[in-house]
């Protein structure tokens, strides 16, 4: 699943350029408890910016930065608890929160997981390789930033209809952007833009998000005990974590966070334009980051407990009761506390719907004020300016009276559109992989049956790898020698 033999030849051949630039590869270790980062680290980074193309920045890619734009050290784990006030539940929401990783969202840490051990491992070579990063959205920026502060050339590939804030950041970024036709649930469009660079170039290598295991192992070592971190801080039972499907990446948490609360859930959230998990269905939708119509190589279905279907247009909606003057007033005046109203902006279109799709869980179980939902804010409003120039265009000033709709929708969210998922509804959806997966992208159907048949080996085989890679880090980073 994750490949550590050694190239040596083009292992020299890195070493020399990350020397020459001055570069210092992380541990997973270390971005699971920055504590271990070498003072002489920490020092620089008080001189460095959040989003500055900077190789220290590596050591930056954990969730617990100081939540300062420019020269932060290490904190806590940034999280948010949304209260009843604002989500009509009892139940505690609490969100990891994405906006202070490098770039604004989360991503990064999961292109590292997917470049890092192909780097010290000589497997991929910056000296002519490049690196492609098909997404859509934060993917690839993540990609392209990473990449960059790694002595890496990248190639961005994401729908045409992203926001225009995205692609204007990566053309200051990335060495190519490549627009594929279509929306969000467009993936297959990228997938081929894929295969024609395999068959047109030499000088590529593809970190494809969706099935690449470096991405489930990052949020299963360093998202998940992040998320058990908050938990030991908290009064209250862990119920169970929900998070939209996109690439699966992050529910490798889930996976994490039940085998130290076995008796916990997986939820995994979806428009209700696009509903694959939920009925097989296909769509357009509008909740940028989360992709559609397959199922992920890298989702661990034998583990998933619920499906849960966001209408694409509440989330829109909230962005604006979120986000406008008239509806921060209007969310204070319901005794939303200031300080939740104030940070509000903290949560793009994508963590909107993971927030209604937690509400949804919670009221489907009835969780009491004794229950803990977990959840992720992957990146916030900071990317979507554009987003709501086009709302106030199409619908004109948004008015108390709009802020009062919208707050009723969020106080009573239905549960409809969810489904718990029994053993042969995850077999249903785990047998969607194979058209996807063994007809089009070419998977071997041995692997396949293994991830469903032998899941805990196969799983568990993953889950144990991370040790190995950091020791690979170590030696990598001996031999550049700038450690010293």
């Amino acid at each position: 699943m994750i490949d550590l033999s050694v190239n040596e030849q083009q292992l020299k051949r890195t070493a020399q350029r990350c020397r020459e630039k001055g570069i210092i590869v992380p541990t997973f270790a270390q971005m699971k408890n920055p504590e271990l980062v070498p003072q002489k680290i920490k020092d620089e980074l008080r001189n460095i910016g959040l989003w500055d193309i900077h190789p220290r920045n590596l050591f930056r890619i954990t969730w617990k930065n100081e939540p300062v734009p420019s020269g932060g050290g290490y904190d806590g784990v940034n999280y948010m608890v949304i209260p009843p006030e604002l989500s009509g539940v009892p139940a505690k929401i609490i969100a990891l929160v994405g906006k202070w990783f490098p770039t604004g969202a989360h991503k990064v840490g999961a292109t590292f997981g997917c470049l890092a051990p192909r780097l010290v491992t000589g497997q991929f070579d910056p000296t002519y390789q490049k690196a492609v990063w098909p997404s859509t959205g934060n993917y690839c920026r993540g990609g392209a930033y990473v990449a960059a502060l790694l002595g890496c050339q990248s190639i961005a590939i994401l729908p045409e209809e992203m926001s225009r804030e995205r692609f204007e950041w990566l053309k200051k970024v990335a060495g190519e952007v490549i627009a594929t036709p279509g929306c969000e649930s467009n993936v297959k469009e990228i997938f081929d833009k894929c295969w024609e660079l395999r068959k047109t170039r030499d000088d590529i290598v593809i970190f494809n998000q969706f099935d690449e295991f470096g991405n489930h192992l990052w949020h299963y070592e360093v998202t998940g005990s992040a998320m058990e971190e908050v938990l030991d801080e908290q009064d209250g039972e862990y119920f169970g974590v929900v998070l939209s499907s996109g690439s699966s990446g992050t529910m490798g948490c889930g996976d994490y966070l039940k085998e130290k609360y076995p008796a916990s859930k997986i939820a995994v959230g979806e428009a209700l334009q696009c509903p694959t998990i939920l009925l097989n269905g296909y769509g357009g939708h509008r909740i940028e980051g989360i992709g559609d119509k397959h199922i992920p190589w890298i989702h661990n279905v034998r583990n998933t407990d619920m499906a849960i279907a966001v209408d694409d247009d509440h989330t829109i909606r909230l962005m604006r009761l979120f986000n406008e003057p008239a509806g921060k007033k209007f969310l204070k005046s319901q005794n939303v506390p200031d300080e939740i109203v104030n940070n509000l902006d903290l949560l793009g279109i994508s963590s909107i719907g993971n927030l209604i799709a937690a509400i949804k869980f919670a009221k489907y179980y009835e969780l009491t004020s004794d229950d803990i939902v977990m959840t992720v804010f992957t990146d916030s409003m900071e990317l979507y300016d554009s987003r709501m120039r086009e709302q106030h265009e199409k619908h004109g000033e948004y008015r108390e009276i709009d802020a009062a709709k919208d707050f009723d929708l969020a106080m009573n969210f239905s549960t409809d559109n969810m489904l718990e998922l029994r053993h042969y509804d995850k077999k249903r959806i785990h047998n969607l992989k194979y058209y996807t997966w063994i007809e089009q992208q070419g998977k071997a159907l041995s692997e396949l049956n293994a991830q469903w048949d032998d899941y805990k080996n196969y799983w568990g085989e993953l889950h144990r790898i991370a040790p190995k890679i950091d020791e690979k880090i170590m030696q990598f980073n001996e031999m550049v020698g700038t450690i010293k």
